[in-house]
């Protein structure tokens, strides 16, 4: 019998899904636990991935909130999924399964970290920004992805919000990636967003005369109250979830080695300034 491991990526996502499921179908914590004939701490450490759960807990909870049955098949093939300490999904980045997980990540860590040597780190993307970089989607699905970031953006306000620190290539903000006037409200919603309490940015010069781990790519480090850190790493077909020790470690250390690599937040405040007005758009 396959049984997700507590706290695992692989039992958080299932978690994830059913929470978001369970919402959506406008049902409340303790009433899927009347109608499954449990406790609603079950549900609840269920949705928080923090008990084991089976294939067969899977499907009787999707039975409970009324899911189709392509829906419950859906999940339950995620219950059936082998478990262990790192977690791959095969697939399209960020469409449903990867992003309910994610969100679920955001929604709940105390600190997340991103390094960013591409693009803007997508929690603090305008919908400008966000749109000129979709450009493998159909406008349709394009308003989607842009309304699902902005939800995401909100977990930075909220009243939980996690401290947010974003090491982000010089690159990727002086490659025009989007047109001037894009690129120019993406820099003063930087500037904006620094001034919370909670977010810090700091820019990697690109002037540096060696190797950083950000030349290995993008990756999110999240931190929970209890819970093991996960590390988030998104490819183009493929995203995955890394909690096993050697791994975390390691992106652990690179936070740190990019850190002392860095502008300080007061010194890329200055950049994004200059940055800004060299674009020649003022705000209206």
């Amino acid at each position: 019998m396959t049984r997700s491991k507590p706290g695992s990526p692989k039992a958080r996502t299932l978690g994830a899904e059913l929470r978001k499921a369970r919402e959506d179908a406008g049902i409340g914590v303790r009433e899927l636990a009347r109608r499954l004939d449990v406790a609603h701490a079950w549900v609840t450490r269920t949705e928080a991935g923090t008990r084991t759960a089976t294939p067969e807990d899977v499907g009787a909870a999707a039975a409970a909130l009324g899911l189709s049955a392509a829906e419950r098949e859906r999940i339950v093939d995620i219950a059936r999924e082998d478990d262990g300490p790192n977690y791959l999904r095969a697939g399209i980045p960020g469409v449903h399964q990867e992003l309910v997980t994610l969100m679920n990540y955001e929604r709940t860590a105390i600190a997340i970290s991103e390094v960013a040597p591409l693009l803007v780190p997508g929690l603090l993307q305008t919908g400008d920004y966000a749109r000129a970089i979709m450009t493998e989607s159909s406008p349709g699905e394009v308003e989607t992805k842009v309304a699902m970031r902005a939800s995401r953006r909100d977990v930075l306000t909220s009243r939980k919000a996690p401290h947010f620190e974003a090491l982000i290539a010089e690159s990727a903000l002086t490659r025009p990636i989007a047109d001037a006037h894009t690129m120019s409200g993406q820099l003063r919603h930087l500037q904006q967003a620094a001034e919370l309490s909670n977010i810090t940015i700091r820019v990697i010069p690109d002037r540096l005369p060696k190797w950083t781990p950000a030349h290995s790519g993008q990756f999110m480090f999240f931190e929970f109250p209890t819970a093991r850190p996960v590390v988030h790493l998104e490819h183009f077909a493929s995203a995955a979830f890394l909690t096993g020790d050697p791994a975390i470690e390691a992106y652990r250390d690179a936070l740190d080695t990019l850190r002392e690599e860095a502008l300080s937040a007061d010194d890329t405040l200055k950049f994004i300034a200059e940055r800004s007005a060299e674009t020649g758009f003022e705000e209206s």
